[in-house]
This record gives structure tokens, sequence and C-alpha cells, in this order.
């Protein structure tokens, strides 16, 4: 697990930061375009991302031959809110600004990516993934599937049904990885989240997005690599996403750790409702 003493040393460093801002700029750069944008070198940058990566504030992804980095808001949305729920808010006002800044997701990129680490076991949260009992909790939402590979697969939300021959289970390795195709922009969408039918008809001409869980045991923990992808180019739908997502895994972090998901003000509808 990582503590908050260790962000807050990664933070502490102007250069790290700077490693940040690149990365809030422009997301999923290699080590080369990191040390070519921060006249950096190469042993200097590489140091630093090591830092940020044990913090989790940076997670790396493999994209064929290349490594890429990526910035993780999960460590500075669990400072934000315990430190920003205990003291006066305008004291703090530079860690909330932090905080969204870390959450905006850049103009032009077209995938979102958060790393968290949940006290808990692969098992359990596969559970939590799949099991419609789990999903409603945190969520609001419950799938129809057997969710094996190839299988179609329903949302259930406020009473109504979401499906369409195109959603559906794209890997299913129980405990480890599971990935599926977002849900359709369907007027039952539209009526399930209250929505104006001529506002989702327009998020229809979108192309499909797949949303990807990567599961890995780390010690008495377990670290859950989210990966949202497949937007077009400028897309409207991503900036939603990350702030839906990032209050959605939120939740399920605190359900597995404590028995009890986050206050839902808007349940499903931030992340679901965007994408």
């Amino acid at each position: 697990m990582v503590g908050m003493d260790e962000v807050f040393k990664a933070l502490a460093d102007g250069s790290r930061r700077r490693l940040l801002d690149s990365l809030n700029t422009r997301n999923g750069q290699s080590l080369r375009e990191l040390c070519t944008e921060l006249a950096m070198t190469r042993q200097s940058v590489s140091k630093h991302l090591a830092v940020l990566e044990a913090a989790n504030l940076v997670t790396t992804l493999w994209r064929g031959r290349e490594k890429l980095h990526y910035l993780n808001a999960e460590p500075i949305n669990a400072i934000a809110d315990r430190w920003i729920n205990q003291y006066d808010q305008g004291r703090v006002h530079a860690l909330a600004d932090l905080k969204r800044a870390l959450e905006q997701e850049p103009m032009g990129e077209r995938e979102f990516v958060y790393t968290s680490y949940i006290n808990t076991t692969p098992e359990r949260l596969w559970q939590a993934l799949t099991d419609p009992a789990f999903t409603e909790r945190y969520w609001g939402v419950t799938f129809d599937t057997d969710w094996r590979v190839g299988s179609e697969m329903a949302w259930l939300h406020n009473g109504v049904r979401i499906a369409d021959p195109e959603q559906v289970v794209l890997e299913a390795e129980p405990y480890r990885r599971l990935s599926y195709s977002w849900h359709s922009f369907t007027p039952e969408f539209a009526r399930a989240y209250e929505m104006d039918p001529a506002e989702v008809a327009k998020l229809a001409d979108e192309p499909r997005s797949k949303v990807s869980f990567e599961i890995e045991p780390r010690g008495r923990a377990v670290r859950l690599i989210v990966v949202h992808e497949g937007f077009a180019p400028g897309s409207p739908l991503l900036e939603t996403v990350s702030e839906g997502w990032a209050e959605l895994l939120s939740s399920l972090k605190t359900l597995l750790e404590t028995g009890e998901p986050l206050p839902q003000a808007e349940p499903a509808a931030t992340a679901s409702a965007a994408d």
C-alpha cells in the first residue's frame, strides 16, 4: 500500500512536479519524450519517474515495445479527501487545484488510465467487478452476462435494460484481467439516465470505447489498473469519463475496505451516463 508520506515526498521535488505537469499536458509519454521535453538526462528522468511510480502518481503501460507513462490522480484524490475534509478549504486551495489538474484529461488524449491499491484479494476484487450484488452498491448498475469472451452484456439501471449486439465481453481471465466494450447510447440509455434523447443521439456518433481492468496482487493488497480507451480525438466524453471513473473507483475501494461505499449524490450517472 502506498502511504501519504511517499506521495508528499514525491511531490516535494520540483523536477518531479515538472514531470507531472508534462504528463498532465500530454499523457502517455515515453521516457525519450519526457527527456526531450524537459531537457533532463535519461538517468535523472528515470530516477524521478521511479519515485513517482512508487508513490502511485505515475502508471506505466506497454504499447508494443514502448513503455508509456500516465498520470494517476488516485493518491491526490485520497490526500485531498482526507485533508480538505478535516481542515479549512481556504488553507488547502493549492492541494485542491492540484487534484483538479490531475483529474482533468488534456484535450487531444484518447484514453483514461487510473491505478489504485486496494486492501483486498484478487478474488474479492473480481467479485466486486462482476457480481451484481456488488456493482449495484457502488455503481448503481448491474450486468446481465455470463462473463465469457464474446458474450453480450446488458446494463441495467433504474429498471431499464440497455443492450446491444456489439456490447460484449472482450477478455475475461478471472482474478487477473477483465475487458468489455462500453455500453450503447440507445433510447433506453436516455430513459435510464433521464437524458435528452437528442443529446444521447449525438453521443451515439462517437466510436464505441472499451474499458479494461488489470488485477495484480501486491503483498497484502491488490493493484487495480483501469484503462478506458478508444475515444476519438477531442472527444467531449473523455473529460467526464475521467471525473466519473475517479469517483466510482474511490467508492469501490471504500466498499471493499470498509464494507460501505461512498455516499452517492449521482450514482452511476457520473461514470456511466458520460459514456
